[in-house]
């Protein structure tokens, strides 16, 4: 974990500042602007930095992954950034680009990873060392840095961004009795209905919903106008501390979190935000809450002046900055003997043969059977990806890895 790499009273001045991931959630219009886009793009240029935007994740940009990392390639060697953030999905970033990237320019690479409790596994220990730093939000995951010999690594969180930065409402300036905004992932469609069973109405926004996705400016005034915003926690991994917990409060929200670990070294439970371990603990807490509105207000006040403290992306981000920089720096005196990489190397172990057509055919036309036209496409490549990391490692995340060779377009 890197520490203390600059000093205390450094600032770090106006840079170009190269991001490079989604402007909409996994890439699709559908879904709404990403938290990524959303989040750091504004508060880099509060910072006083140059911003280019370079998305990563919508295939329809780009014919396959080729062109999207010569594109990359030719944006960083055109743009000169002093640092590129990657928030990086799967493959869609070769290994052999961002080691191209630290070979023949001068930027600092650095990578916010999203979900490391399953995808350290997956993605970040394959892909960790090609970048100078890498950040994580799990600290438990730390161990399996150092163990895999990746290093620095910034140990940091999810936060609310200071454009949508609300004072909260009183209870009775309220709209929502309780609301949630979020995909019904999981079981959390069957909670929400056990809730309305039980009598408490519940204001379900985002993609899946019945009422649809919501667009991403009117999010923070739904959680400010909710006298009780929900927050469910689990997900693939166990219980995670996702942007939700930060953005509630920040828009003056009242946060009634699902637990996860760790929690507490951000907000007082009981005193900035309030927190459930079980549907039945659930309940009884939006009916106290609802029939106490004056303890209410005062843990909403609480939390929202915690997080207008503590917990902006401006904060994190001037974080990650200097951890970038300071890894670079760390390898300036170092001359590493060049990779050779060619494009025109990368070129040919890109081309798609023949037996990676026919096995692409051989998984595809069944599963569009049972899943159908788009969908069945879709559960084909996850099934390559699944058996590539696990049998070619980090090939898989080269020019002639098989998931991205066999699915261009996916």
């Amino acid at each position: 974990m890197i520490r203390n790499l600059l000093p205390a009273d450094r600032h770090v001045s106006h840079m170009k500042i190269l991001c490079v991931f989604g402007k909409h959630q996994y890439g699709d219009v559908s879904r709404g602007i990403g938290t990524e886009y959303a989040a750091f793009v504004p508060a880099l240029r509060r910072l006083g930095h140059d911003v280019i935007h370079f998305d990563s994740w919508d295939r329809s940009l780009h014919r396959d992954f080729w062109a999207l990392n010569t594109a990359l390639l030719k944006t960083v060697f055109c743009e000169r950034p002093d640092i590129m953030l990657a928030v990086q999905l799967n493959y869609e970033i070769w290994l052999e680009t961002l080691t191209l990237i630290k070979e023949r320019s001068d930027t600092a690479t650095v990578c916010w990873t999203t979900d490391d409790s399953w995808k350290y596994r997956e993605v970040s220990r394959f892909v960790g060392k090609a970048y100078h730093a890498m950040t994580t939000t799990y600290p438990e995951i730390l161990p399996l840095y150092r163990r895999d010999g990746i290093s620095p690594v910034l140990l940091t969180q999810w936060g609310a961004s200071s454009d949508t930065l609300m004072p909260p409402l009183p209870s009775k300036a309220c709209v929502y009795p309780v609301s949630f905004i979020g995909a019904p992932h999981g079981n959390r469609s069957r909670r929400a209905a056990r809730l309305k069973a039980k009598g408490i109405p519940v204001a379900c926004f985002g993609h899946g919903w019945p009422s649809g996705s919501v667009a991403a400016s009117e999010i923070p005034g739904i959680m400010q106008n909710s006298l009780i915003s929900l927050n469910f926690s689990n997900a693939k991994g166990g219980h995670q501390i996702k942007a939700r917990t930060f953005e509630v409060p920040g828009a003056g929200g009242f946060l009634l979190t699902e637990y996860a670990p760790g929690l507490e070294q951000f907000y007082r439970v009981g005193k900035e935000i309030a927190v459930f371990h079980n549907m039945e603990e659930l309940e009884r807490q939006i009916r106290y809450y609802l029939a106490h509105p004056d303890e209410r207000d005062a843990i909403a006040k609480a939390g929202y002046e915690r997080t207008l403290r503590d917990h902006t992306y401006d904060i994190r981000l001037k974080q990650v900055i200097d951890c970038a920089i300071a890894a670079k720096a760390c390898l300036s005196g170092e001359r590493n003997r060049e990779s050779g990489i060619s494009l025109n190397r990368l070129k040919q172990e890109y081309r798609l043969s023949f037996g990676l057509k026919f096995l692409r055919e051989a998984l595809v036309i069944p599963a569009a059977r049972i899943w159908g036209s788009r969908r069945g496409p879709r559960a084909a490549r996850r099934l390559v990806f699944e058996l590539s990391w696990r049998i070619a490692g980090k090939k898989t995340f080269t020019a002639s890895g098989w998931p991205g060779r066999m699915f261009p377009e996916q």
